[in-house]
Parts: structure tokens; sequence; C-alpha cells
């Protein structure tokens, strides 16, 4: 297995996924509230499982991933947060960028979670891949993502659709964020 590095944060611990962890990723990819932006539709378990086992290509493919976000308290996976190259043959492309992504249960939601992890995500990768164009794509009626980009210092660059759903393209123009 590729050496995923374990970042920590005062509340959070992001590590690499295990396959004991796909219960909790199933759980949550299956809640409302969870898809809601992301696709709009629970995954089934079949489904869950093909995103699971992507989750451990990509770092062996690309170098970067998602990791698991875990709670520093309890040990609860609670999340993923990371990069990703979907290749998704948008125009404007994110072809060849690491695309950052996040996603908590539901019950993490609100509570300033996202930001930690992905300012963890963000400054690893500013040191293991310091050229790289780092993107986001976000449905433009989820505030509370594109209020978290903001803080990461995303700014949008471009309008798109994805699958007939309206999409803001950002790109992250400082490395630090504000």
């Amino acid at each position: 297995m590729i050496g995923i590095a374990t970042l920590e944060t005062p509340r959070l611990r992001l590590r690499a996924f295990h396959r004991d962890d796909f219960p909790a990723y199933a759980a949550m990819w299956a809640e409302p509230a969870v898809v809601r932006f992301i696709g709009g539709e629970a995954l089934s378990h079949k489904a869950a499982w093909a995103r699971f086992l992507r989750l451990f290509g990509m770092w062996h493919v690309m170098g970067f991933g998602f990791w698991a976000v875990e709670d520093r308290h309890s040990g609860a996976l609670i999340g993923q947060a990371g990069f990703h190259d979907v290749q998704r043959g948008l125009q404007p492309s994110l072809d060849g960028t690491l695309e950052a992504g996040w996603v908590l249960a539901t019950a993490m939601h609100g509570r300033g979670l996202a930001e930690e992890a992905m300012r963890a995500a963000l400054a690893w990768a500013d040191v293991r891949h310091p050229a790289a164009r780092i993107t986001c794509m976000i449905q433009t009626d989820h505030a509370a993502s594109l209020h978290v980009a903001g803080k990461l210092g995303f700014a949008a660059f471009a309008d798109t659709a994805y699958h007939g759903v309206d999409m803001v393209l950002l790109e992250r123009r400082v490395a630090g964020g504000p």
C-alpha cells in the first residue's frame, strides 16, 4: 500500500481509509442531507462500495486522494476530505488538477470541521504538490460549501452544468487561504 500521511488537527485525524470503514462510509452516503448537493440521491450499498474502492485507487495512480476524516476524541469516521481527478470532461476542464472535496456525516455539519479538515489537506498539497492547480466544483445553491471554499482561498472562475445541475468552478488563488 502506498504511504498515505496521517494529518492531525485539534479535533480531527485525517488518515488512510481501511476496509472496516465501509459500514460507516456507506451509511454516510445514504444520508439525504449528505447527498443533497452531491448527485441528489442516496447511494445504494453497491454504489457506495464502488465509490469506496475508488478511494484506494486514486492514491496509487495519482499520488493524492481522499483521507478518512476521524473524530480524534471518539475515533469515529465522520467524513472524507482531500482531492481527486475525476476526468469529468467539463468545459472549462478540471482534468489534471487536484480537485478538492469534502463530505461530512450530517451530524457533523455546521461545526467548522470541513474547513479544519481541508486546511490540513491543503497544507499537505502545498508541500507534496506545490505546482499543482487546486480546484473544486460546487453546486451553485450549496451556500455552506461555497462559504467554506471562500474561507479556504478558492474563487469562482466559471459556471457550468454537470449532469444538468448548475455548478460553479473554483480555483485556489492563494496558498493557505485568507
